[in-house]
């Protein structure tokens, strides 16, 4: 039987407002399908273990599972590649760094993503500062001693970092420059022994995010100079930071944040950006990232996408300056 003009437009209009929810995703996202979030790291880190206590509060938030998925290697770059390489649903996303949004964009040649472009912005999670440590036999007791020590003697004195062209390099290399200091770099492959070299005196100094300094630190294996913050840390009152220590435009910060493949639709950003935030009000979840020696951020995408640009550039300097470039 054939339909007049009006049980036609009736229709019409019935089958339009039912596709339309699903053709801008207003409506169906998240769908009946778990988000997996992929952490470029190895199990274990402090990158995973934020990662992980993040996706649990998340999942919460969104009423869907969140799967984290480890895919390390190149220093982060291999599990950063595949998701700028995934499709832009919503359904792959990244826990990034300022290892993958920093220094890996200063210091490869021939990196396989565009930190800014290959991605959508959701937010910034956390910054986690960054303590310079010494043997327990190094001369100088204070920042200042420890400037005026290398520079009396150049090069006798090293730096371990876990890794050629990491923050850790990158962030002594900082100091240096900005201070004149005379320090070997000796690098490693990972921050484990780095600090057992550390603690045995072989290297005189390290710079890492807290969370990986504090265990021996606090067993007094090493002894803090200055923390990269903003603040004093809760878990080492007593330790200045590079401002109070005489460097007041020294920074040098870690940090993780949560991004998505290019091409994001925007319902779907702000689905993500505003669970996200909720999430990381969560005073359970806060605890938690405090324990780990991090500050939650939760800013907006605009926010975080400065964030990146101005890290990728500062560290850009940086690695030009003391000469270091990686092949990926």
């Amino acid at each position: 039987m054939l339909l007049n003009k009006l049980q036609l437009a009736t229709v019409t209009a019935v089958a339009l407002a039912a596709l339309a929810p699903a053709a801008h995703g207003q409506t169906s996202y998240p769908a009946d399908k778990p988000i997996r979030m992929v952490v470029p790291f190895p199990p274990g880190g402090t990158a995973d273990i934020i990662g992980r206590v993040f996706a649990a509060q998340l999942a919460k938030e969104l009423k869907t599972s969140v799967v984290v998925e480890n895919k390390a290697g190149a220093g982060g770059s291999i599990g950063t590649r595949f998701v700028a390489d995934s499709a832009p649903d919503g359904y792959t996303v990244l826990l990034a760094s300022s290892s993958t949004h920093g220094t890996n964009p200063a210091v490869y040649k021939n990196l396989s993503y565009d930190a800014v472009a290959d991605f959508t912005p959701i937010t910034q999670l956390v910054t986690v500062p960054g303590l310079l440590s010494v043997t327990k036999e190094f001369p100088a007791q204070d920042l200042k001693s420890l400037i005026e020590l290398t520079k009396a003697n150049p090069d006798k004195y090293s730096y371990a970092s876990s890794g050629a062209g990491g923050l850790g390099n990158l962030a002594m290399e900082l100091l240096k420059s900005t201070t004149g200091a005379k320090l070997l770099h000796i690098a490693y492959r990972g921050a484990g022994p780095a600090f057992t070299d550390v603690i045995s005196g072989q290297v005189s100094m390290i710079w890492e995010p807290v969370p990986a300094s504090l265990p021996y630190v606090t067993s007094g294996q090493l002894r803090p100079i200055a923390i990269a913050a903003e603040q004093r840390s809760s878990e080492l009152p007593n330790v200045p930071t590079f401002k109070e220590a005489g460097l007041a435009n020294y920074e040098a910060v870690a940090w993780n944040g949560f991004l998505a493949p290019k091409g994001l639709p925007a319902d779907i950003q702000k689905t993500l950006h505003d669970a996200s935030v909720r999430a990381l009000k969560d005073p359970e979840l806060q605890k938690k990232l405090a324990s780990l020696g991090g500050t939650v951020v939760a800013n907006t995408p605009e926010e975080f996408r400065a964030v990146i640009s101005k890290d990728t550039t500062k560290w850009k300097q940086v690695a030009q300056q003391a000469n270091i470039s990686l092949d990926n």
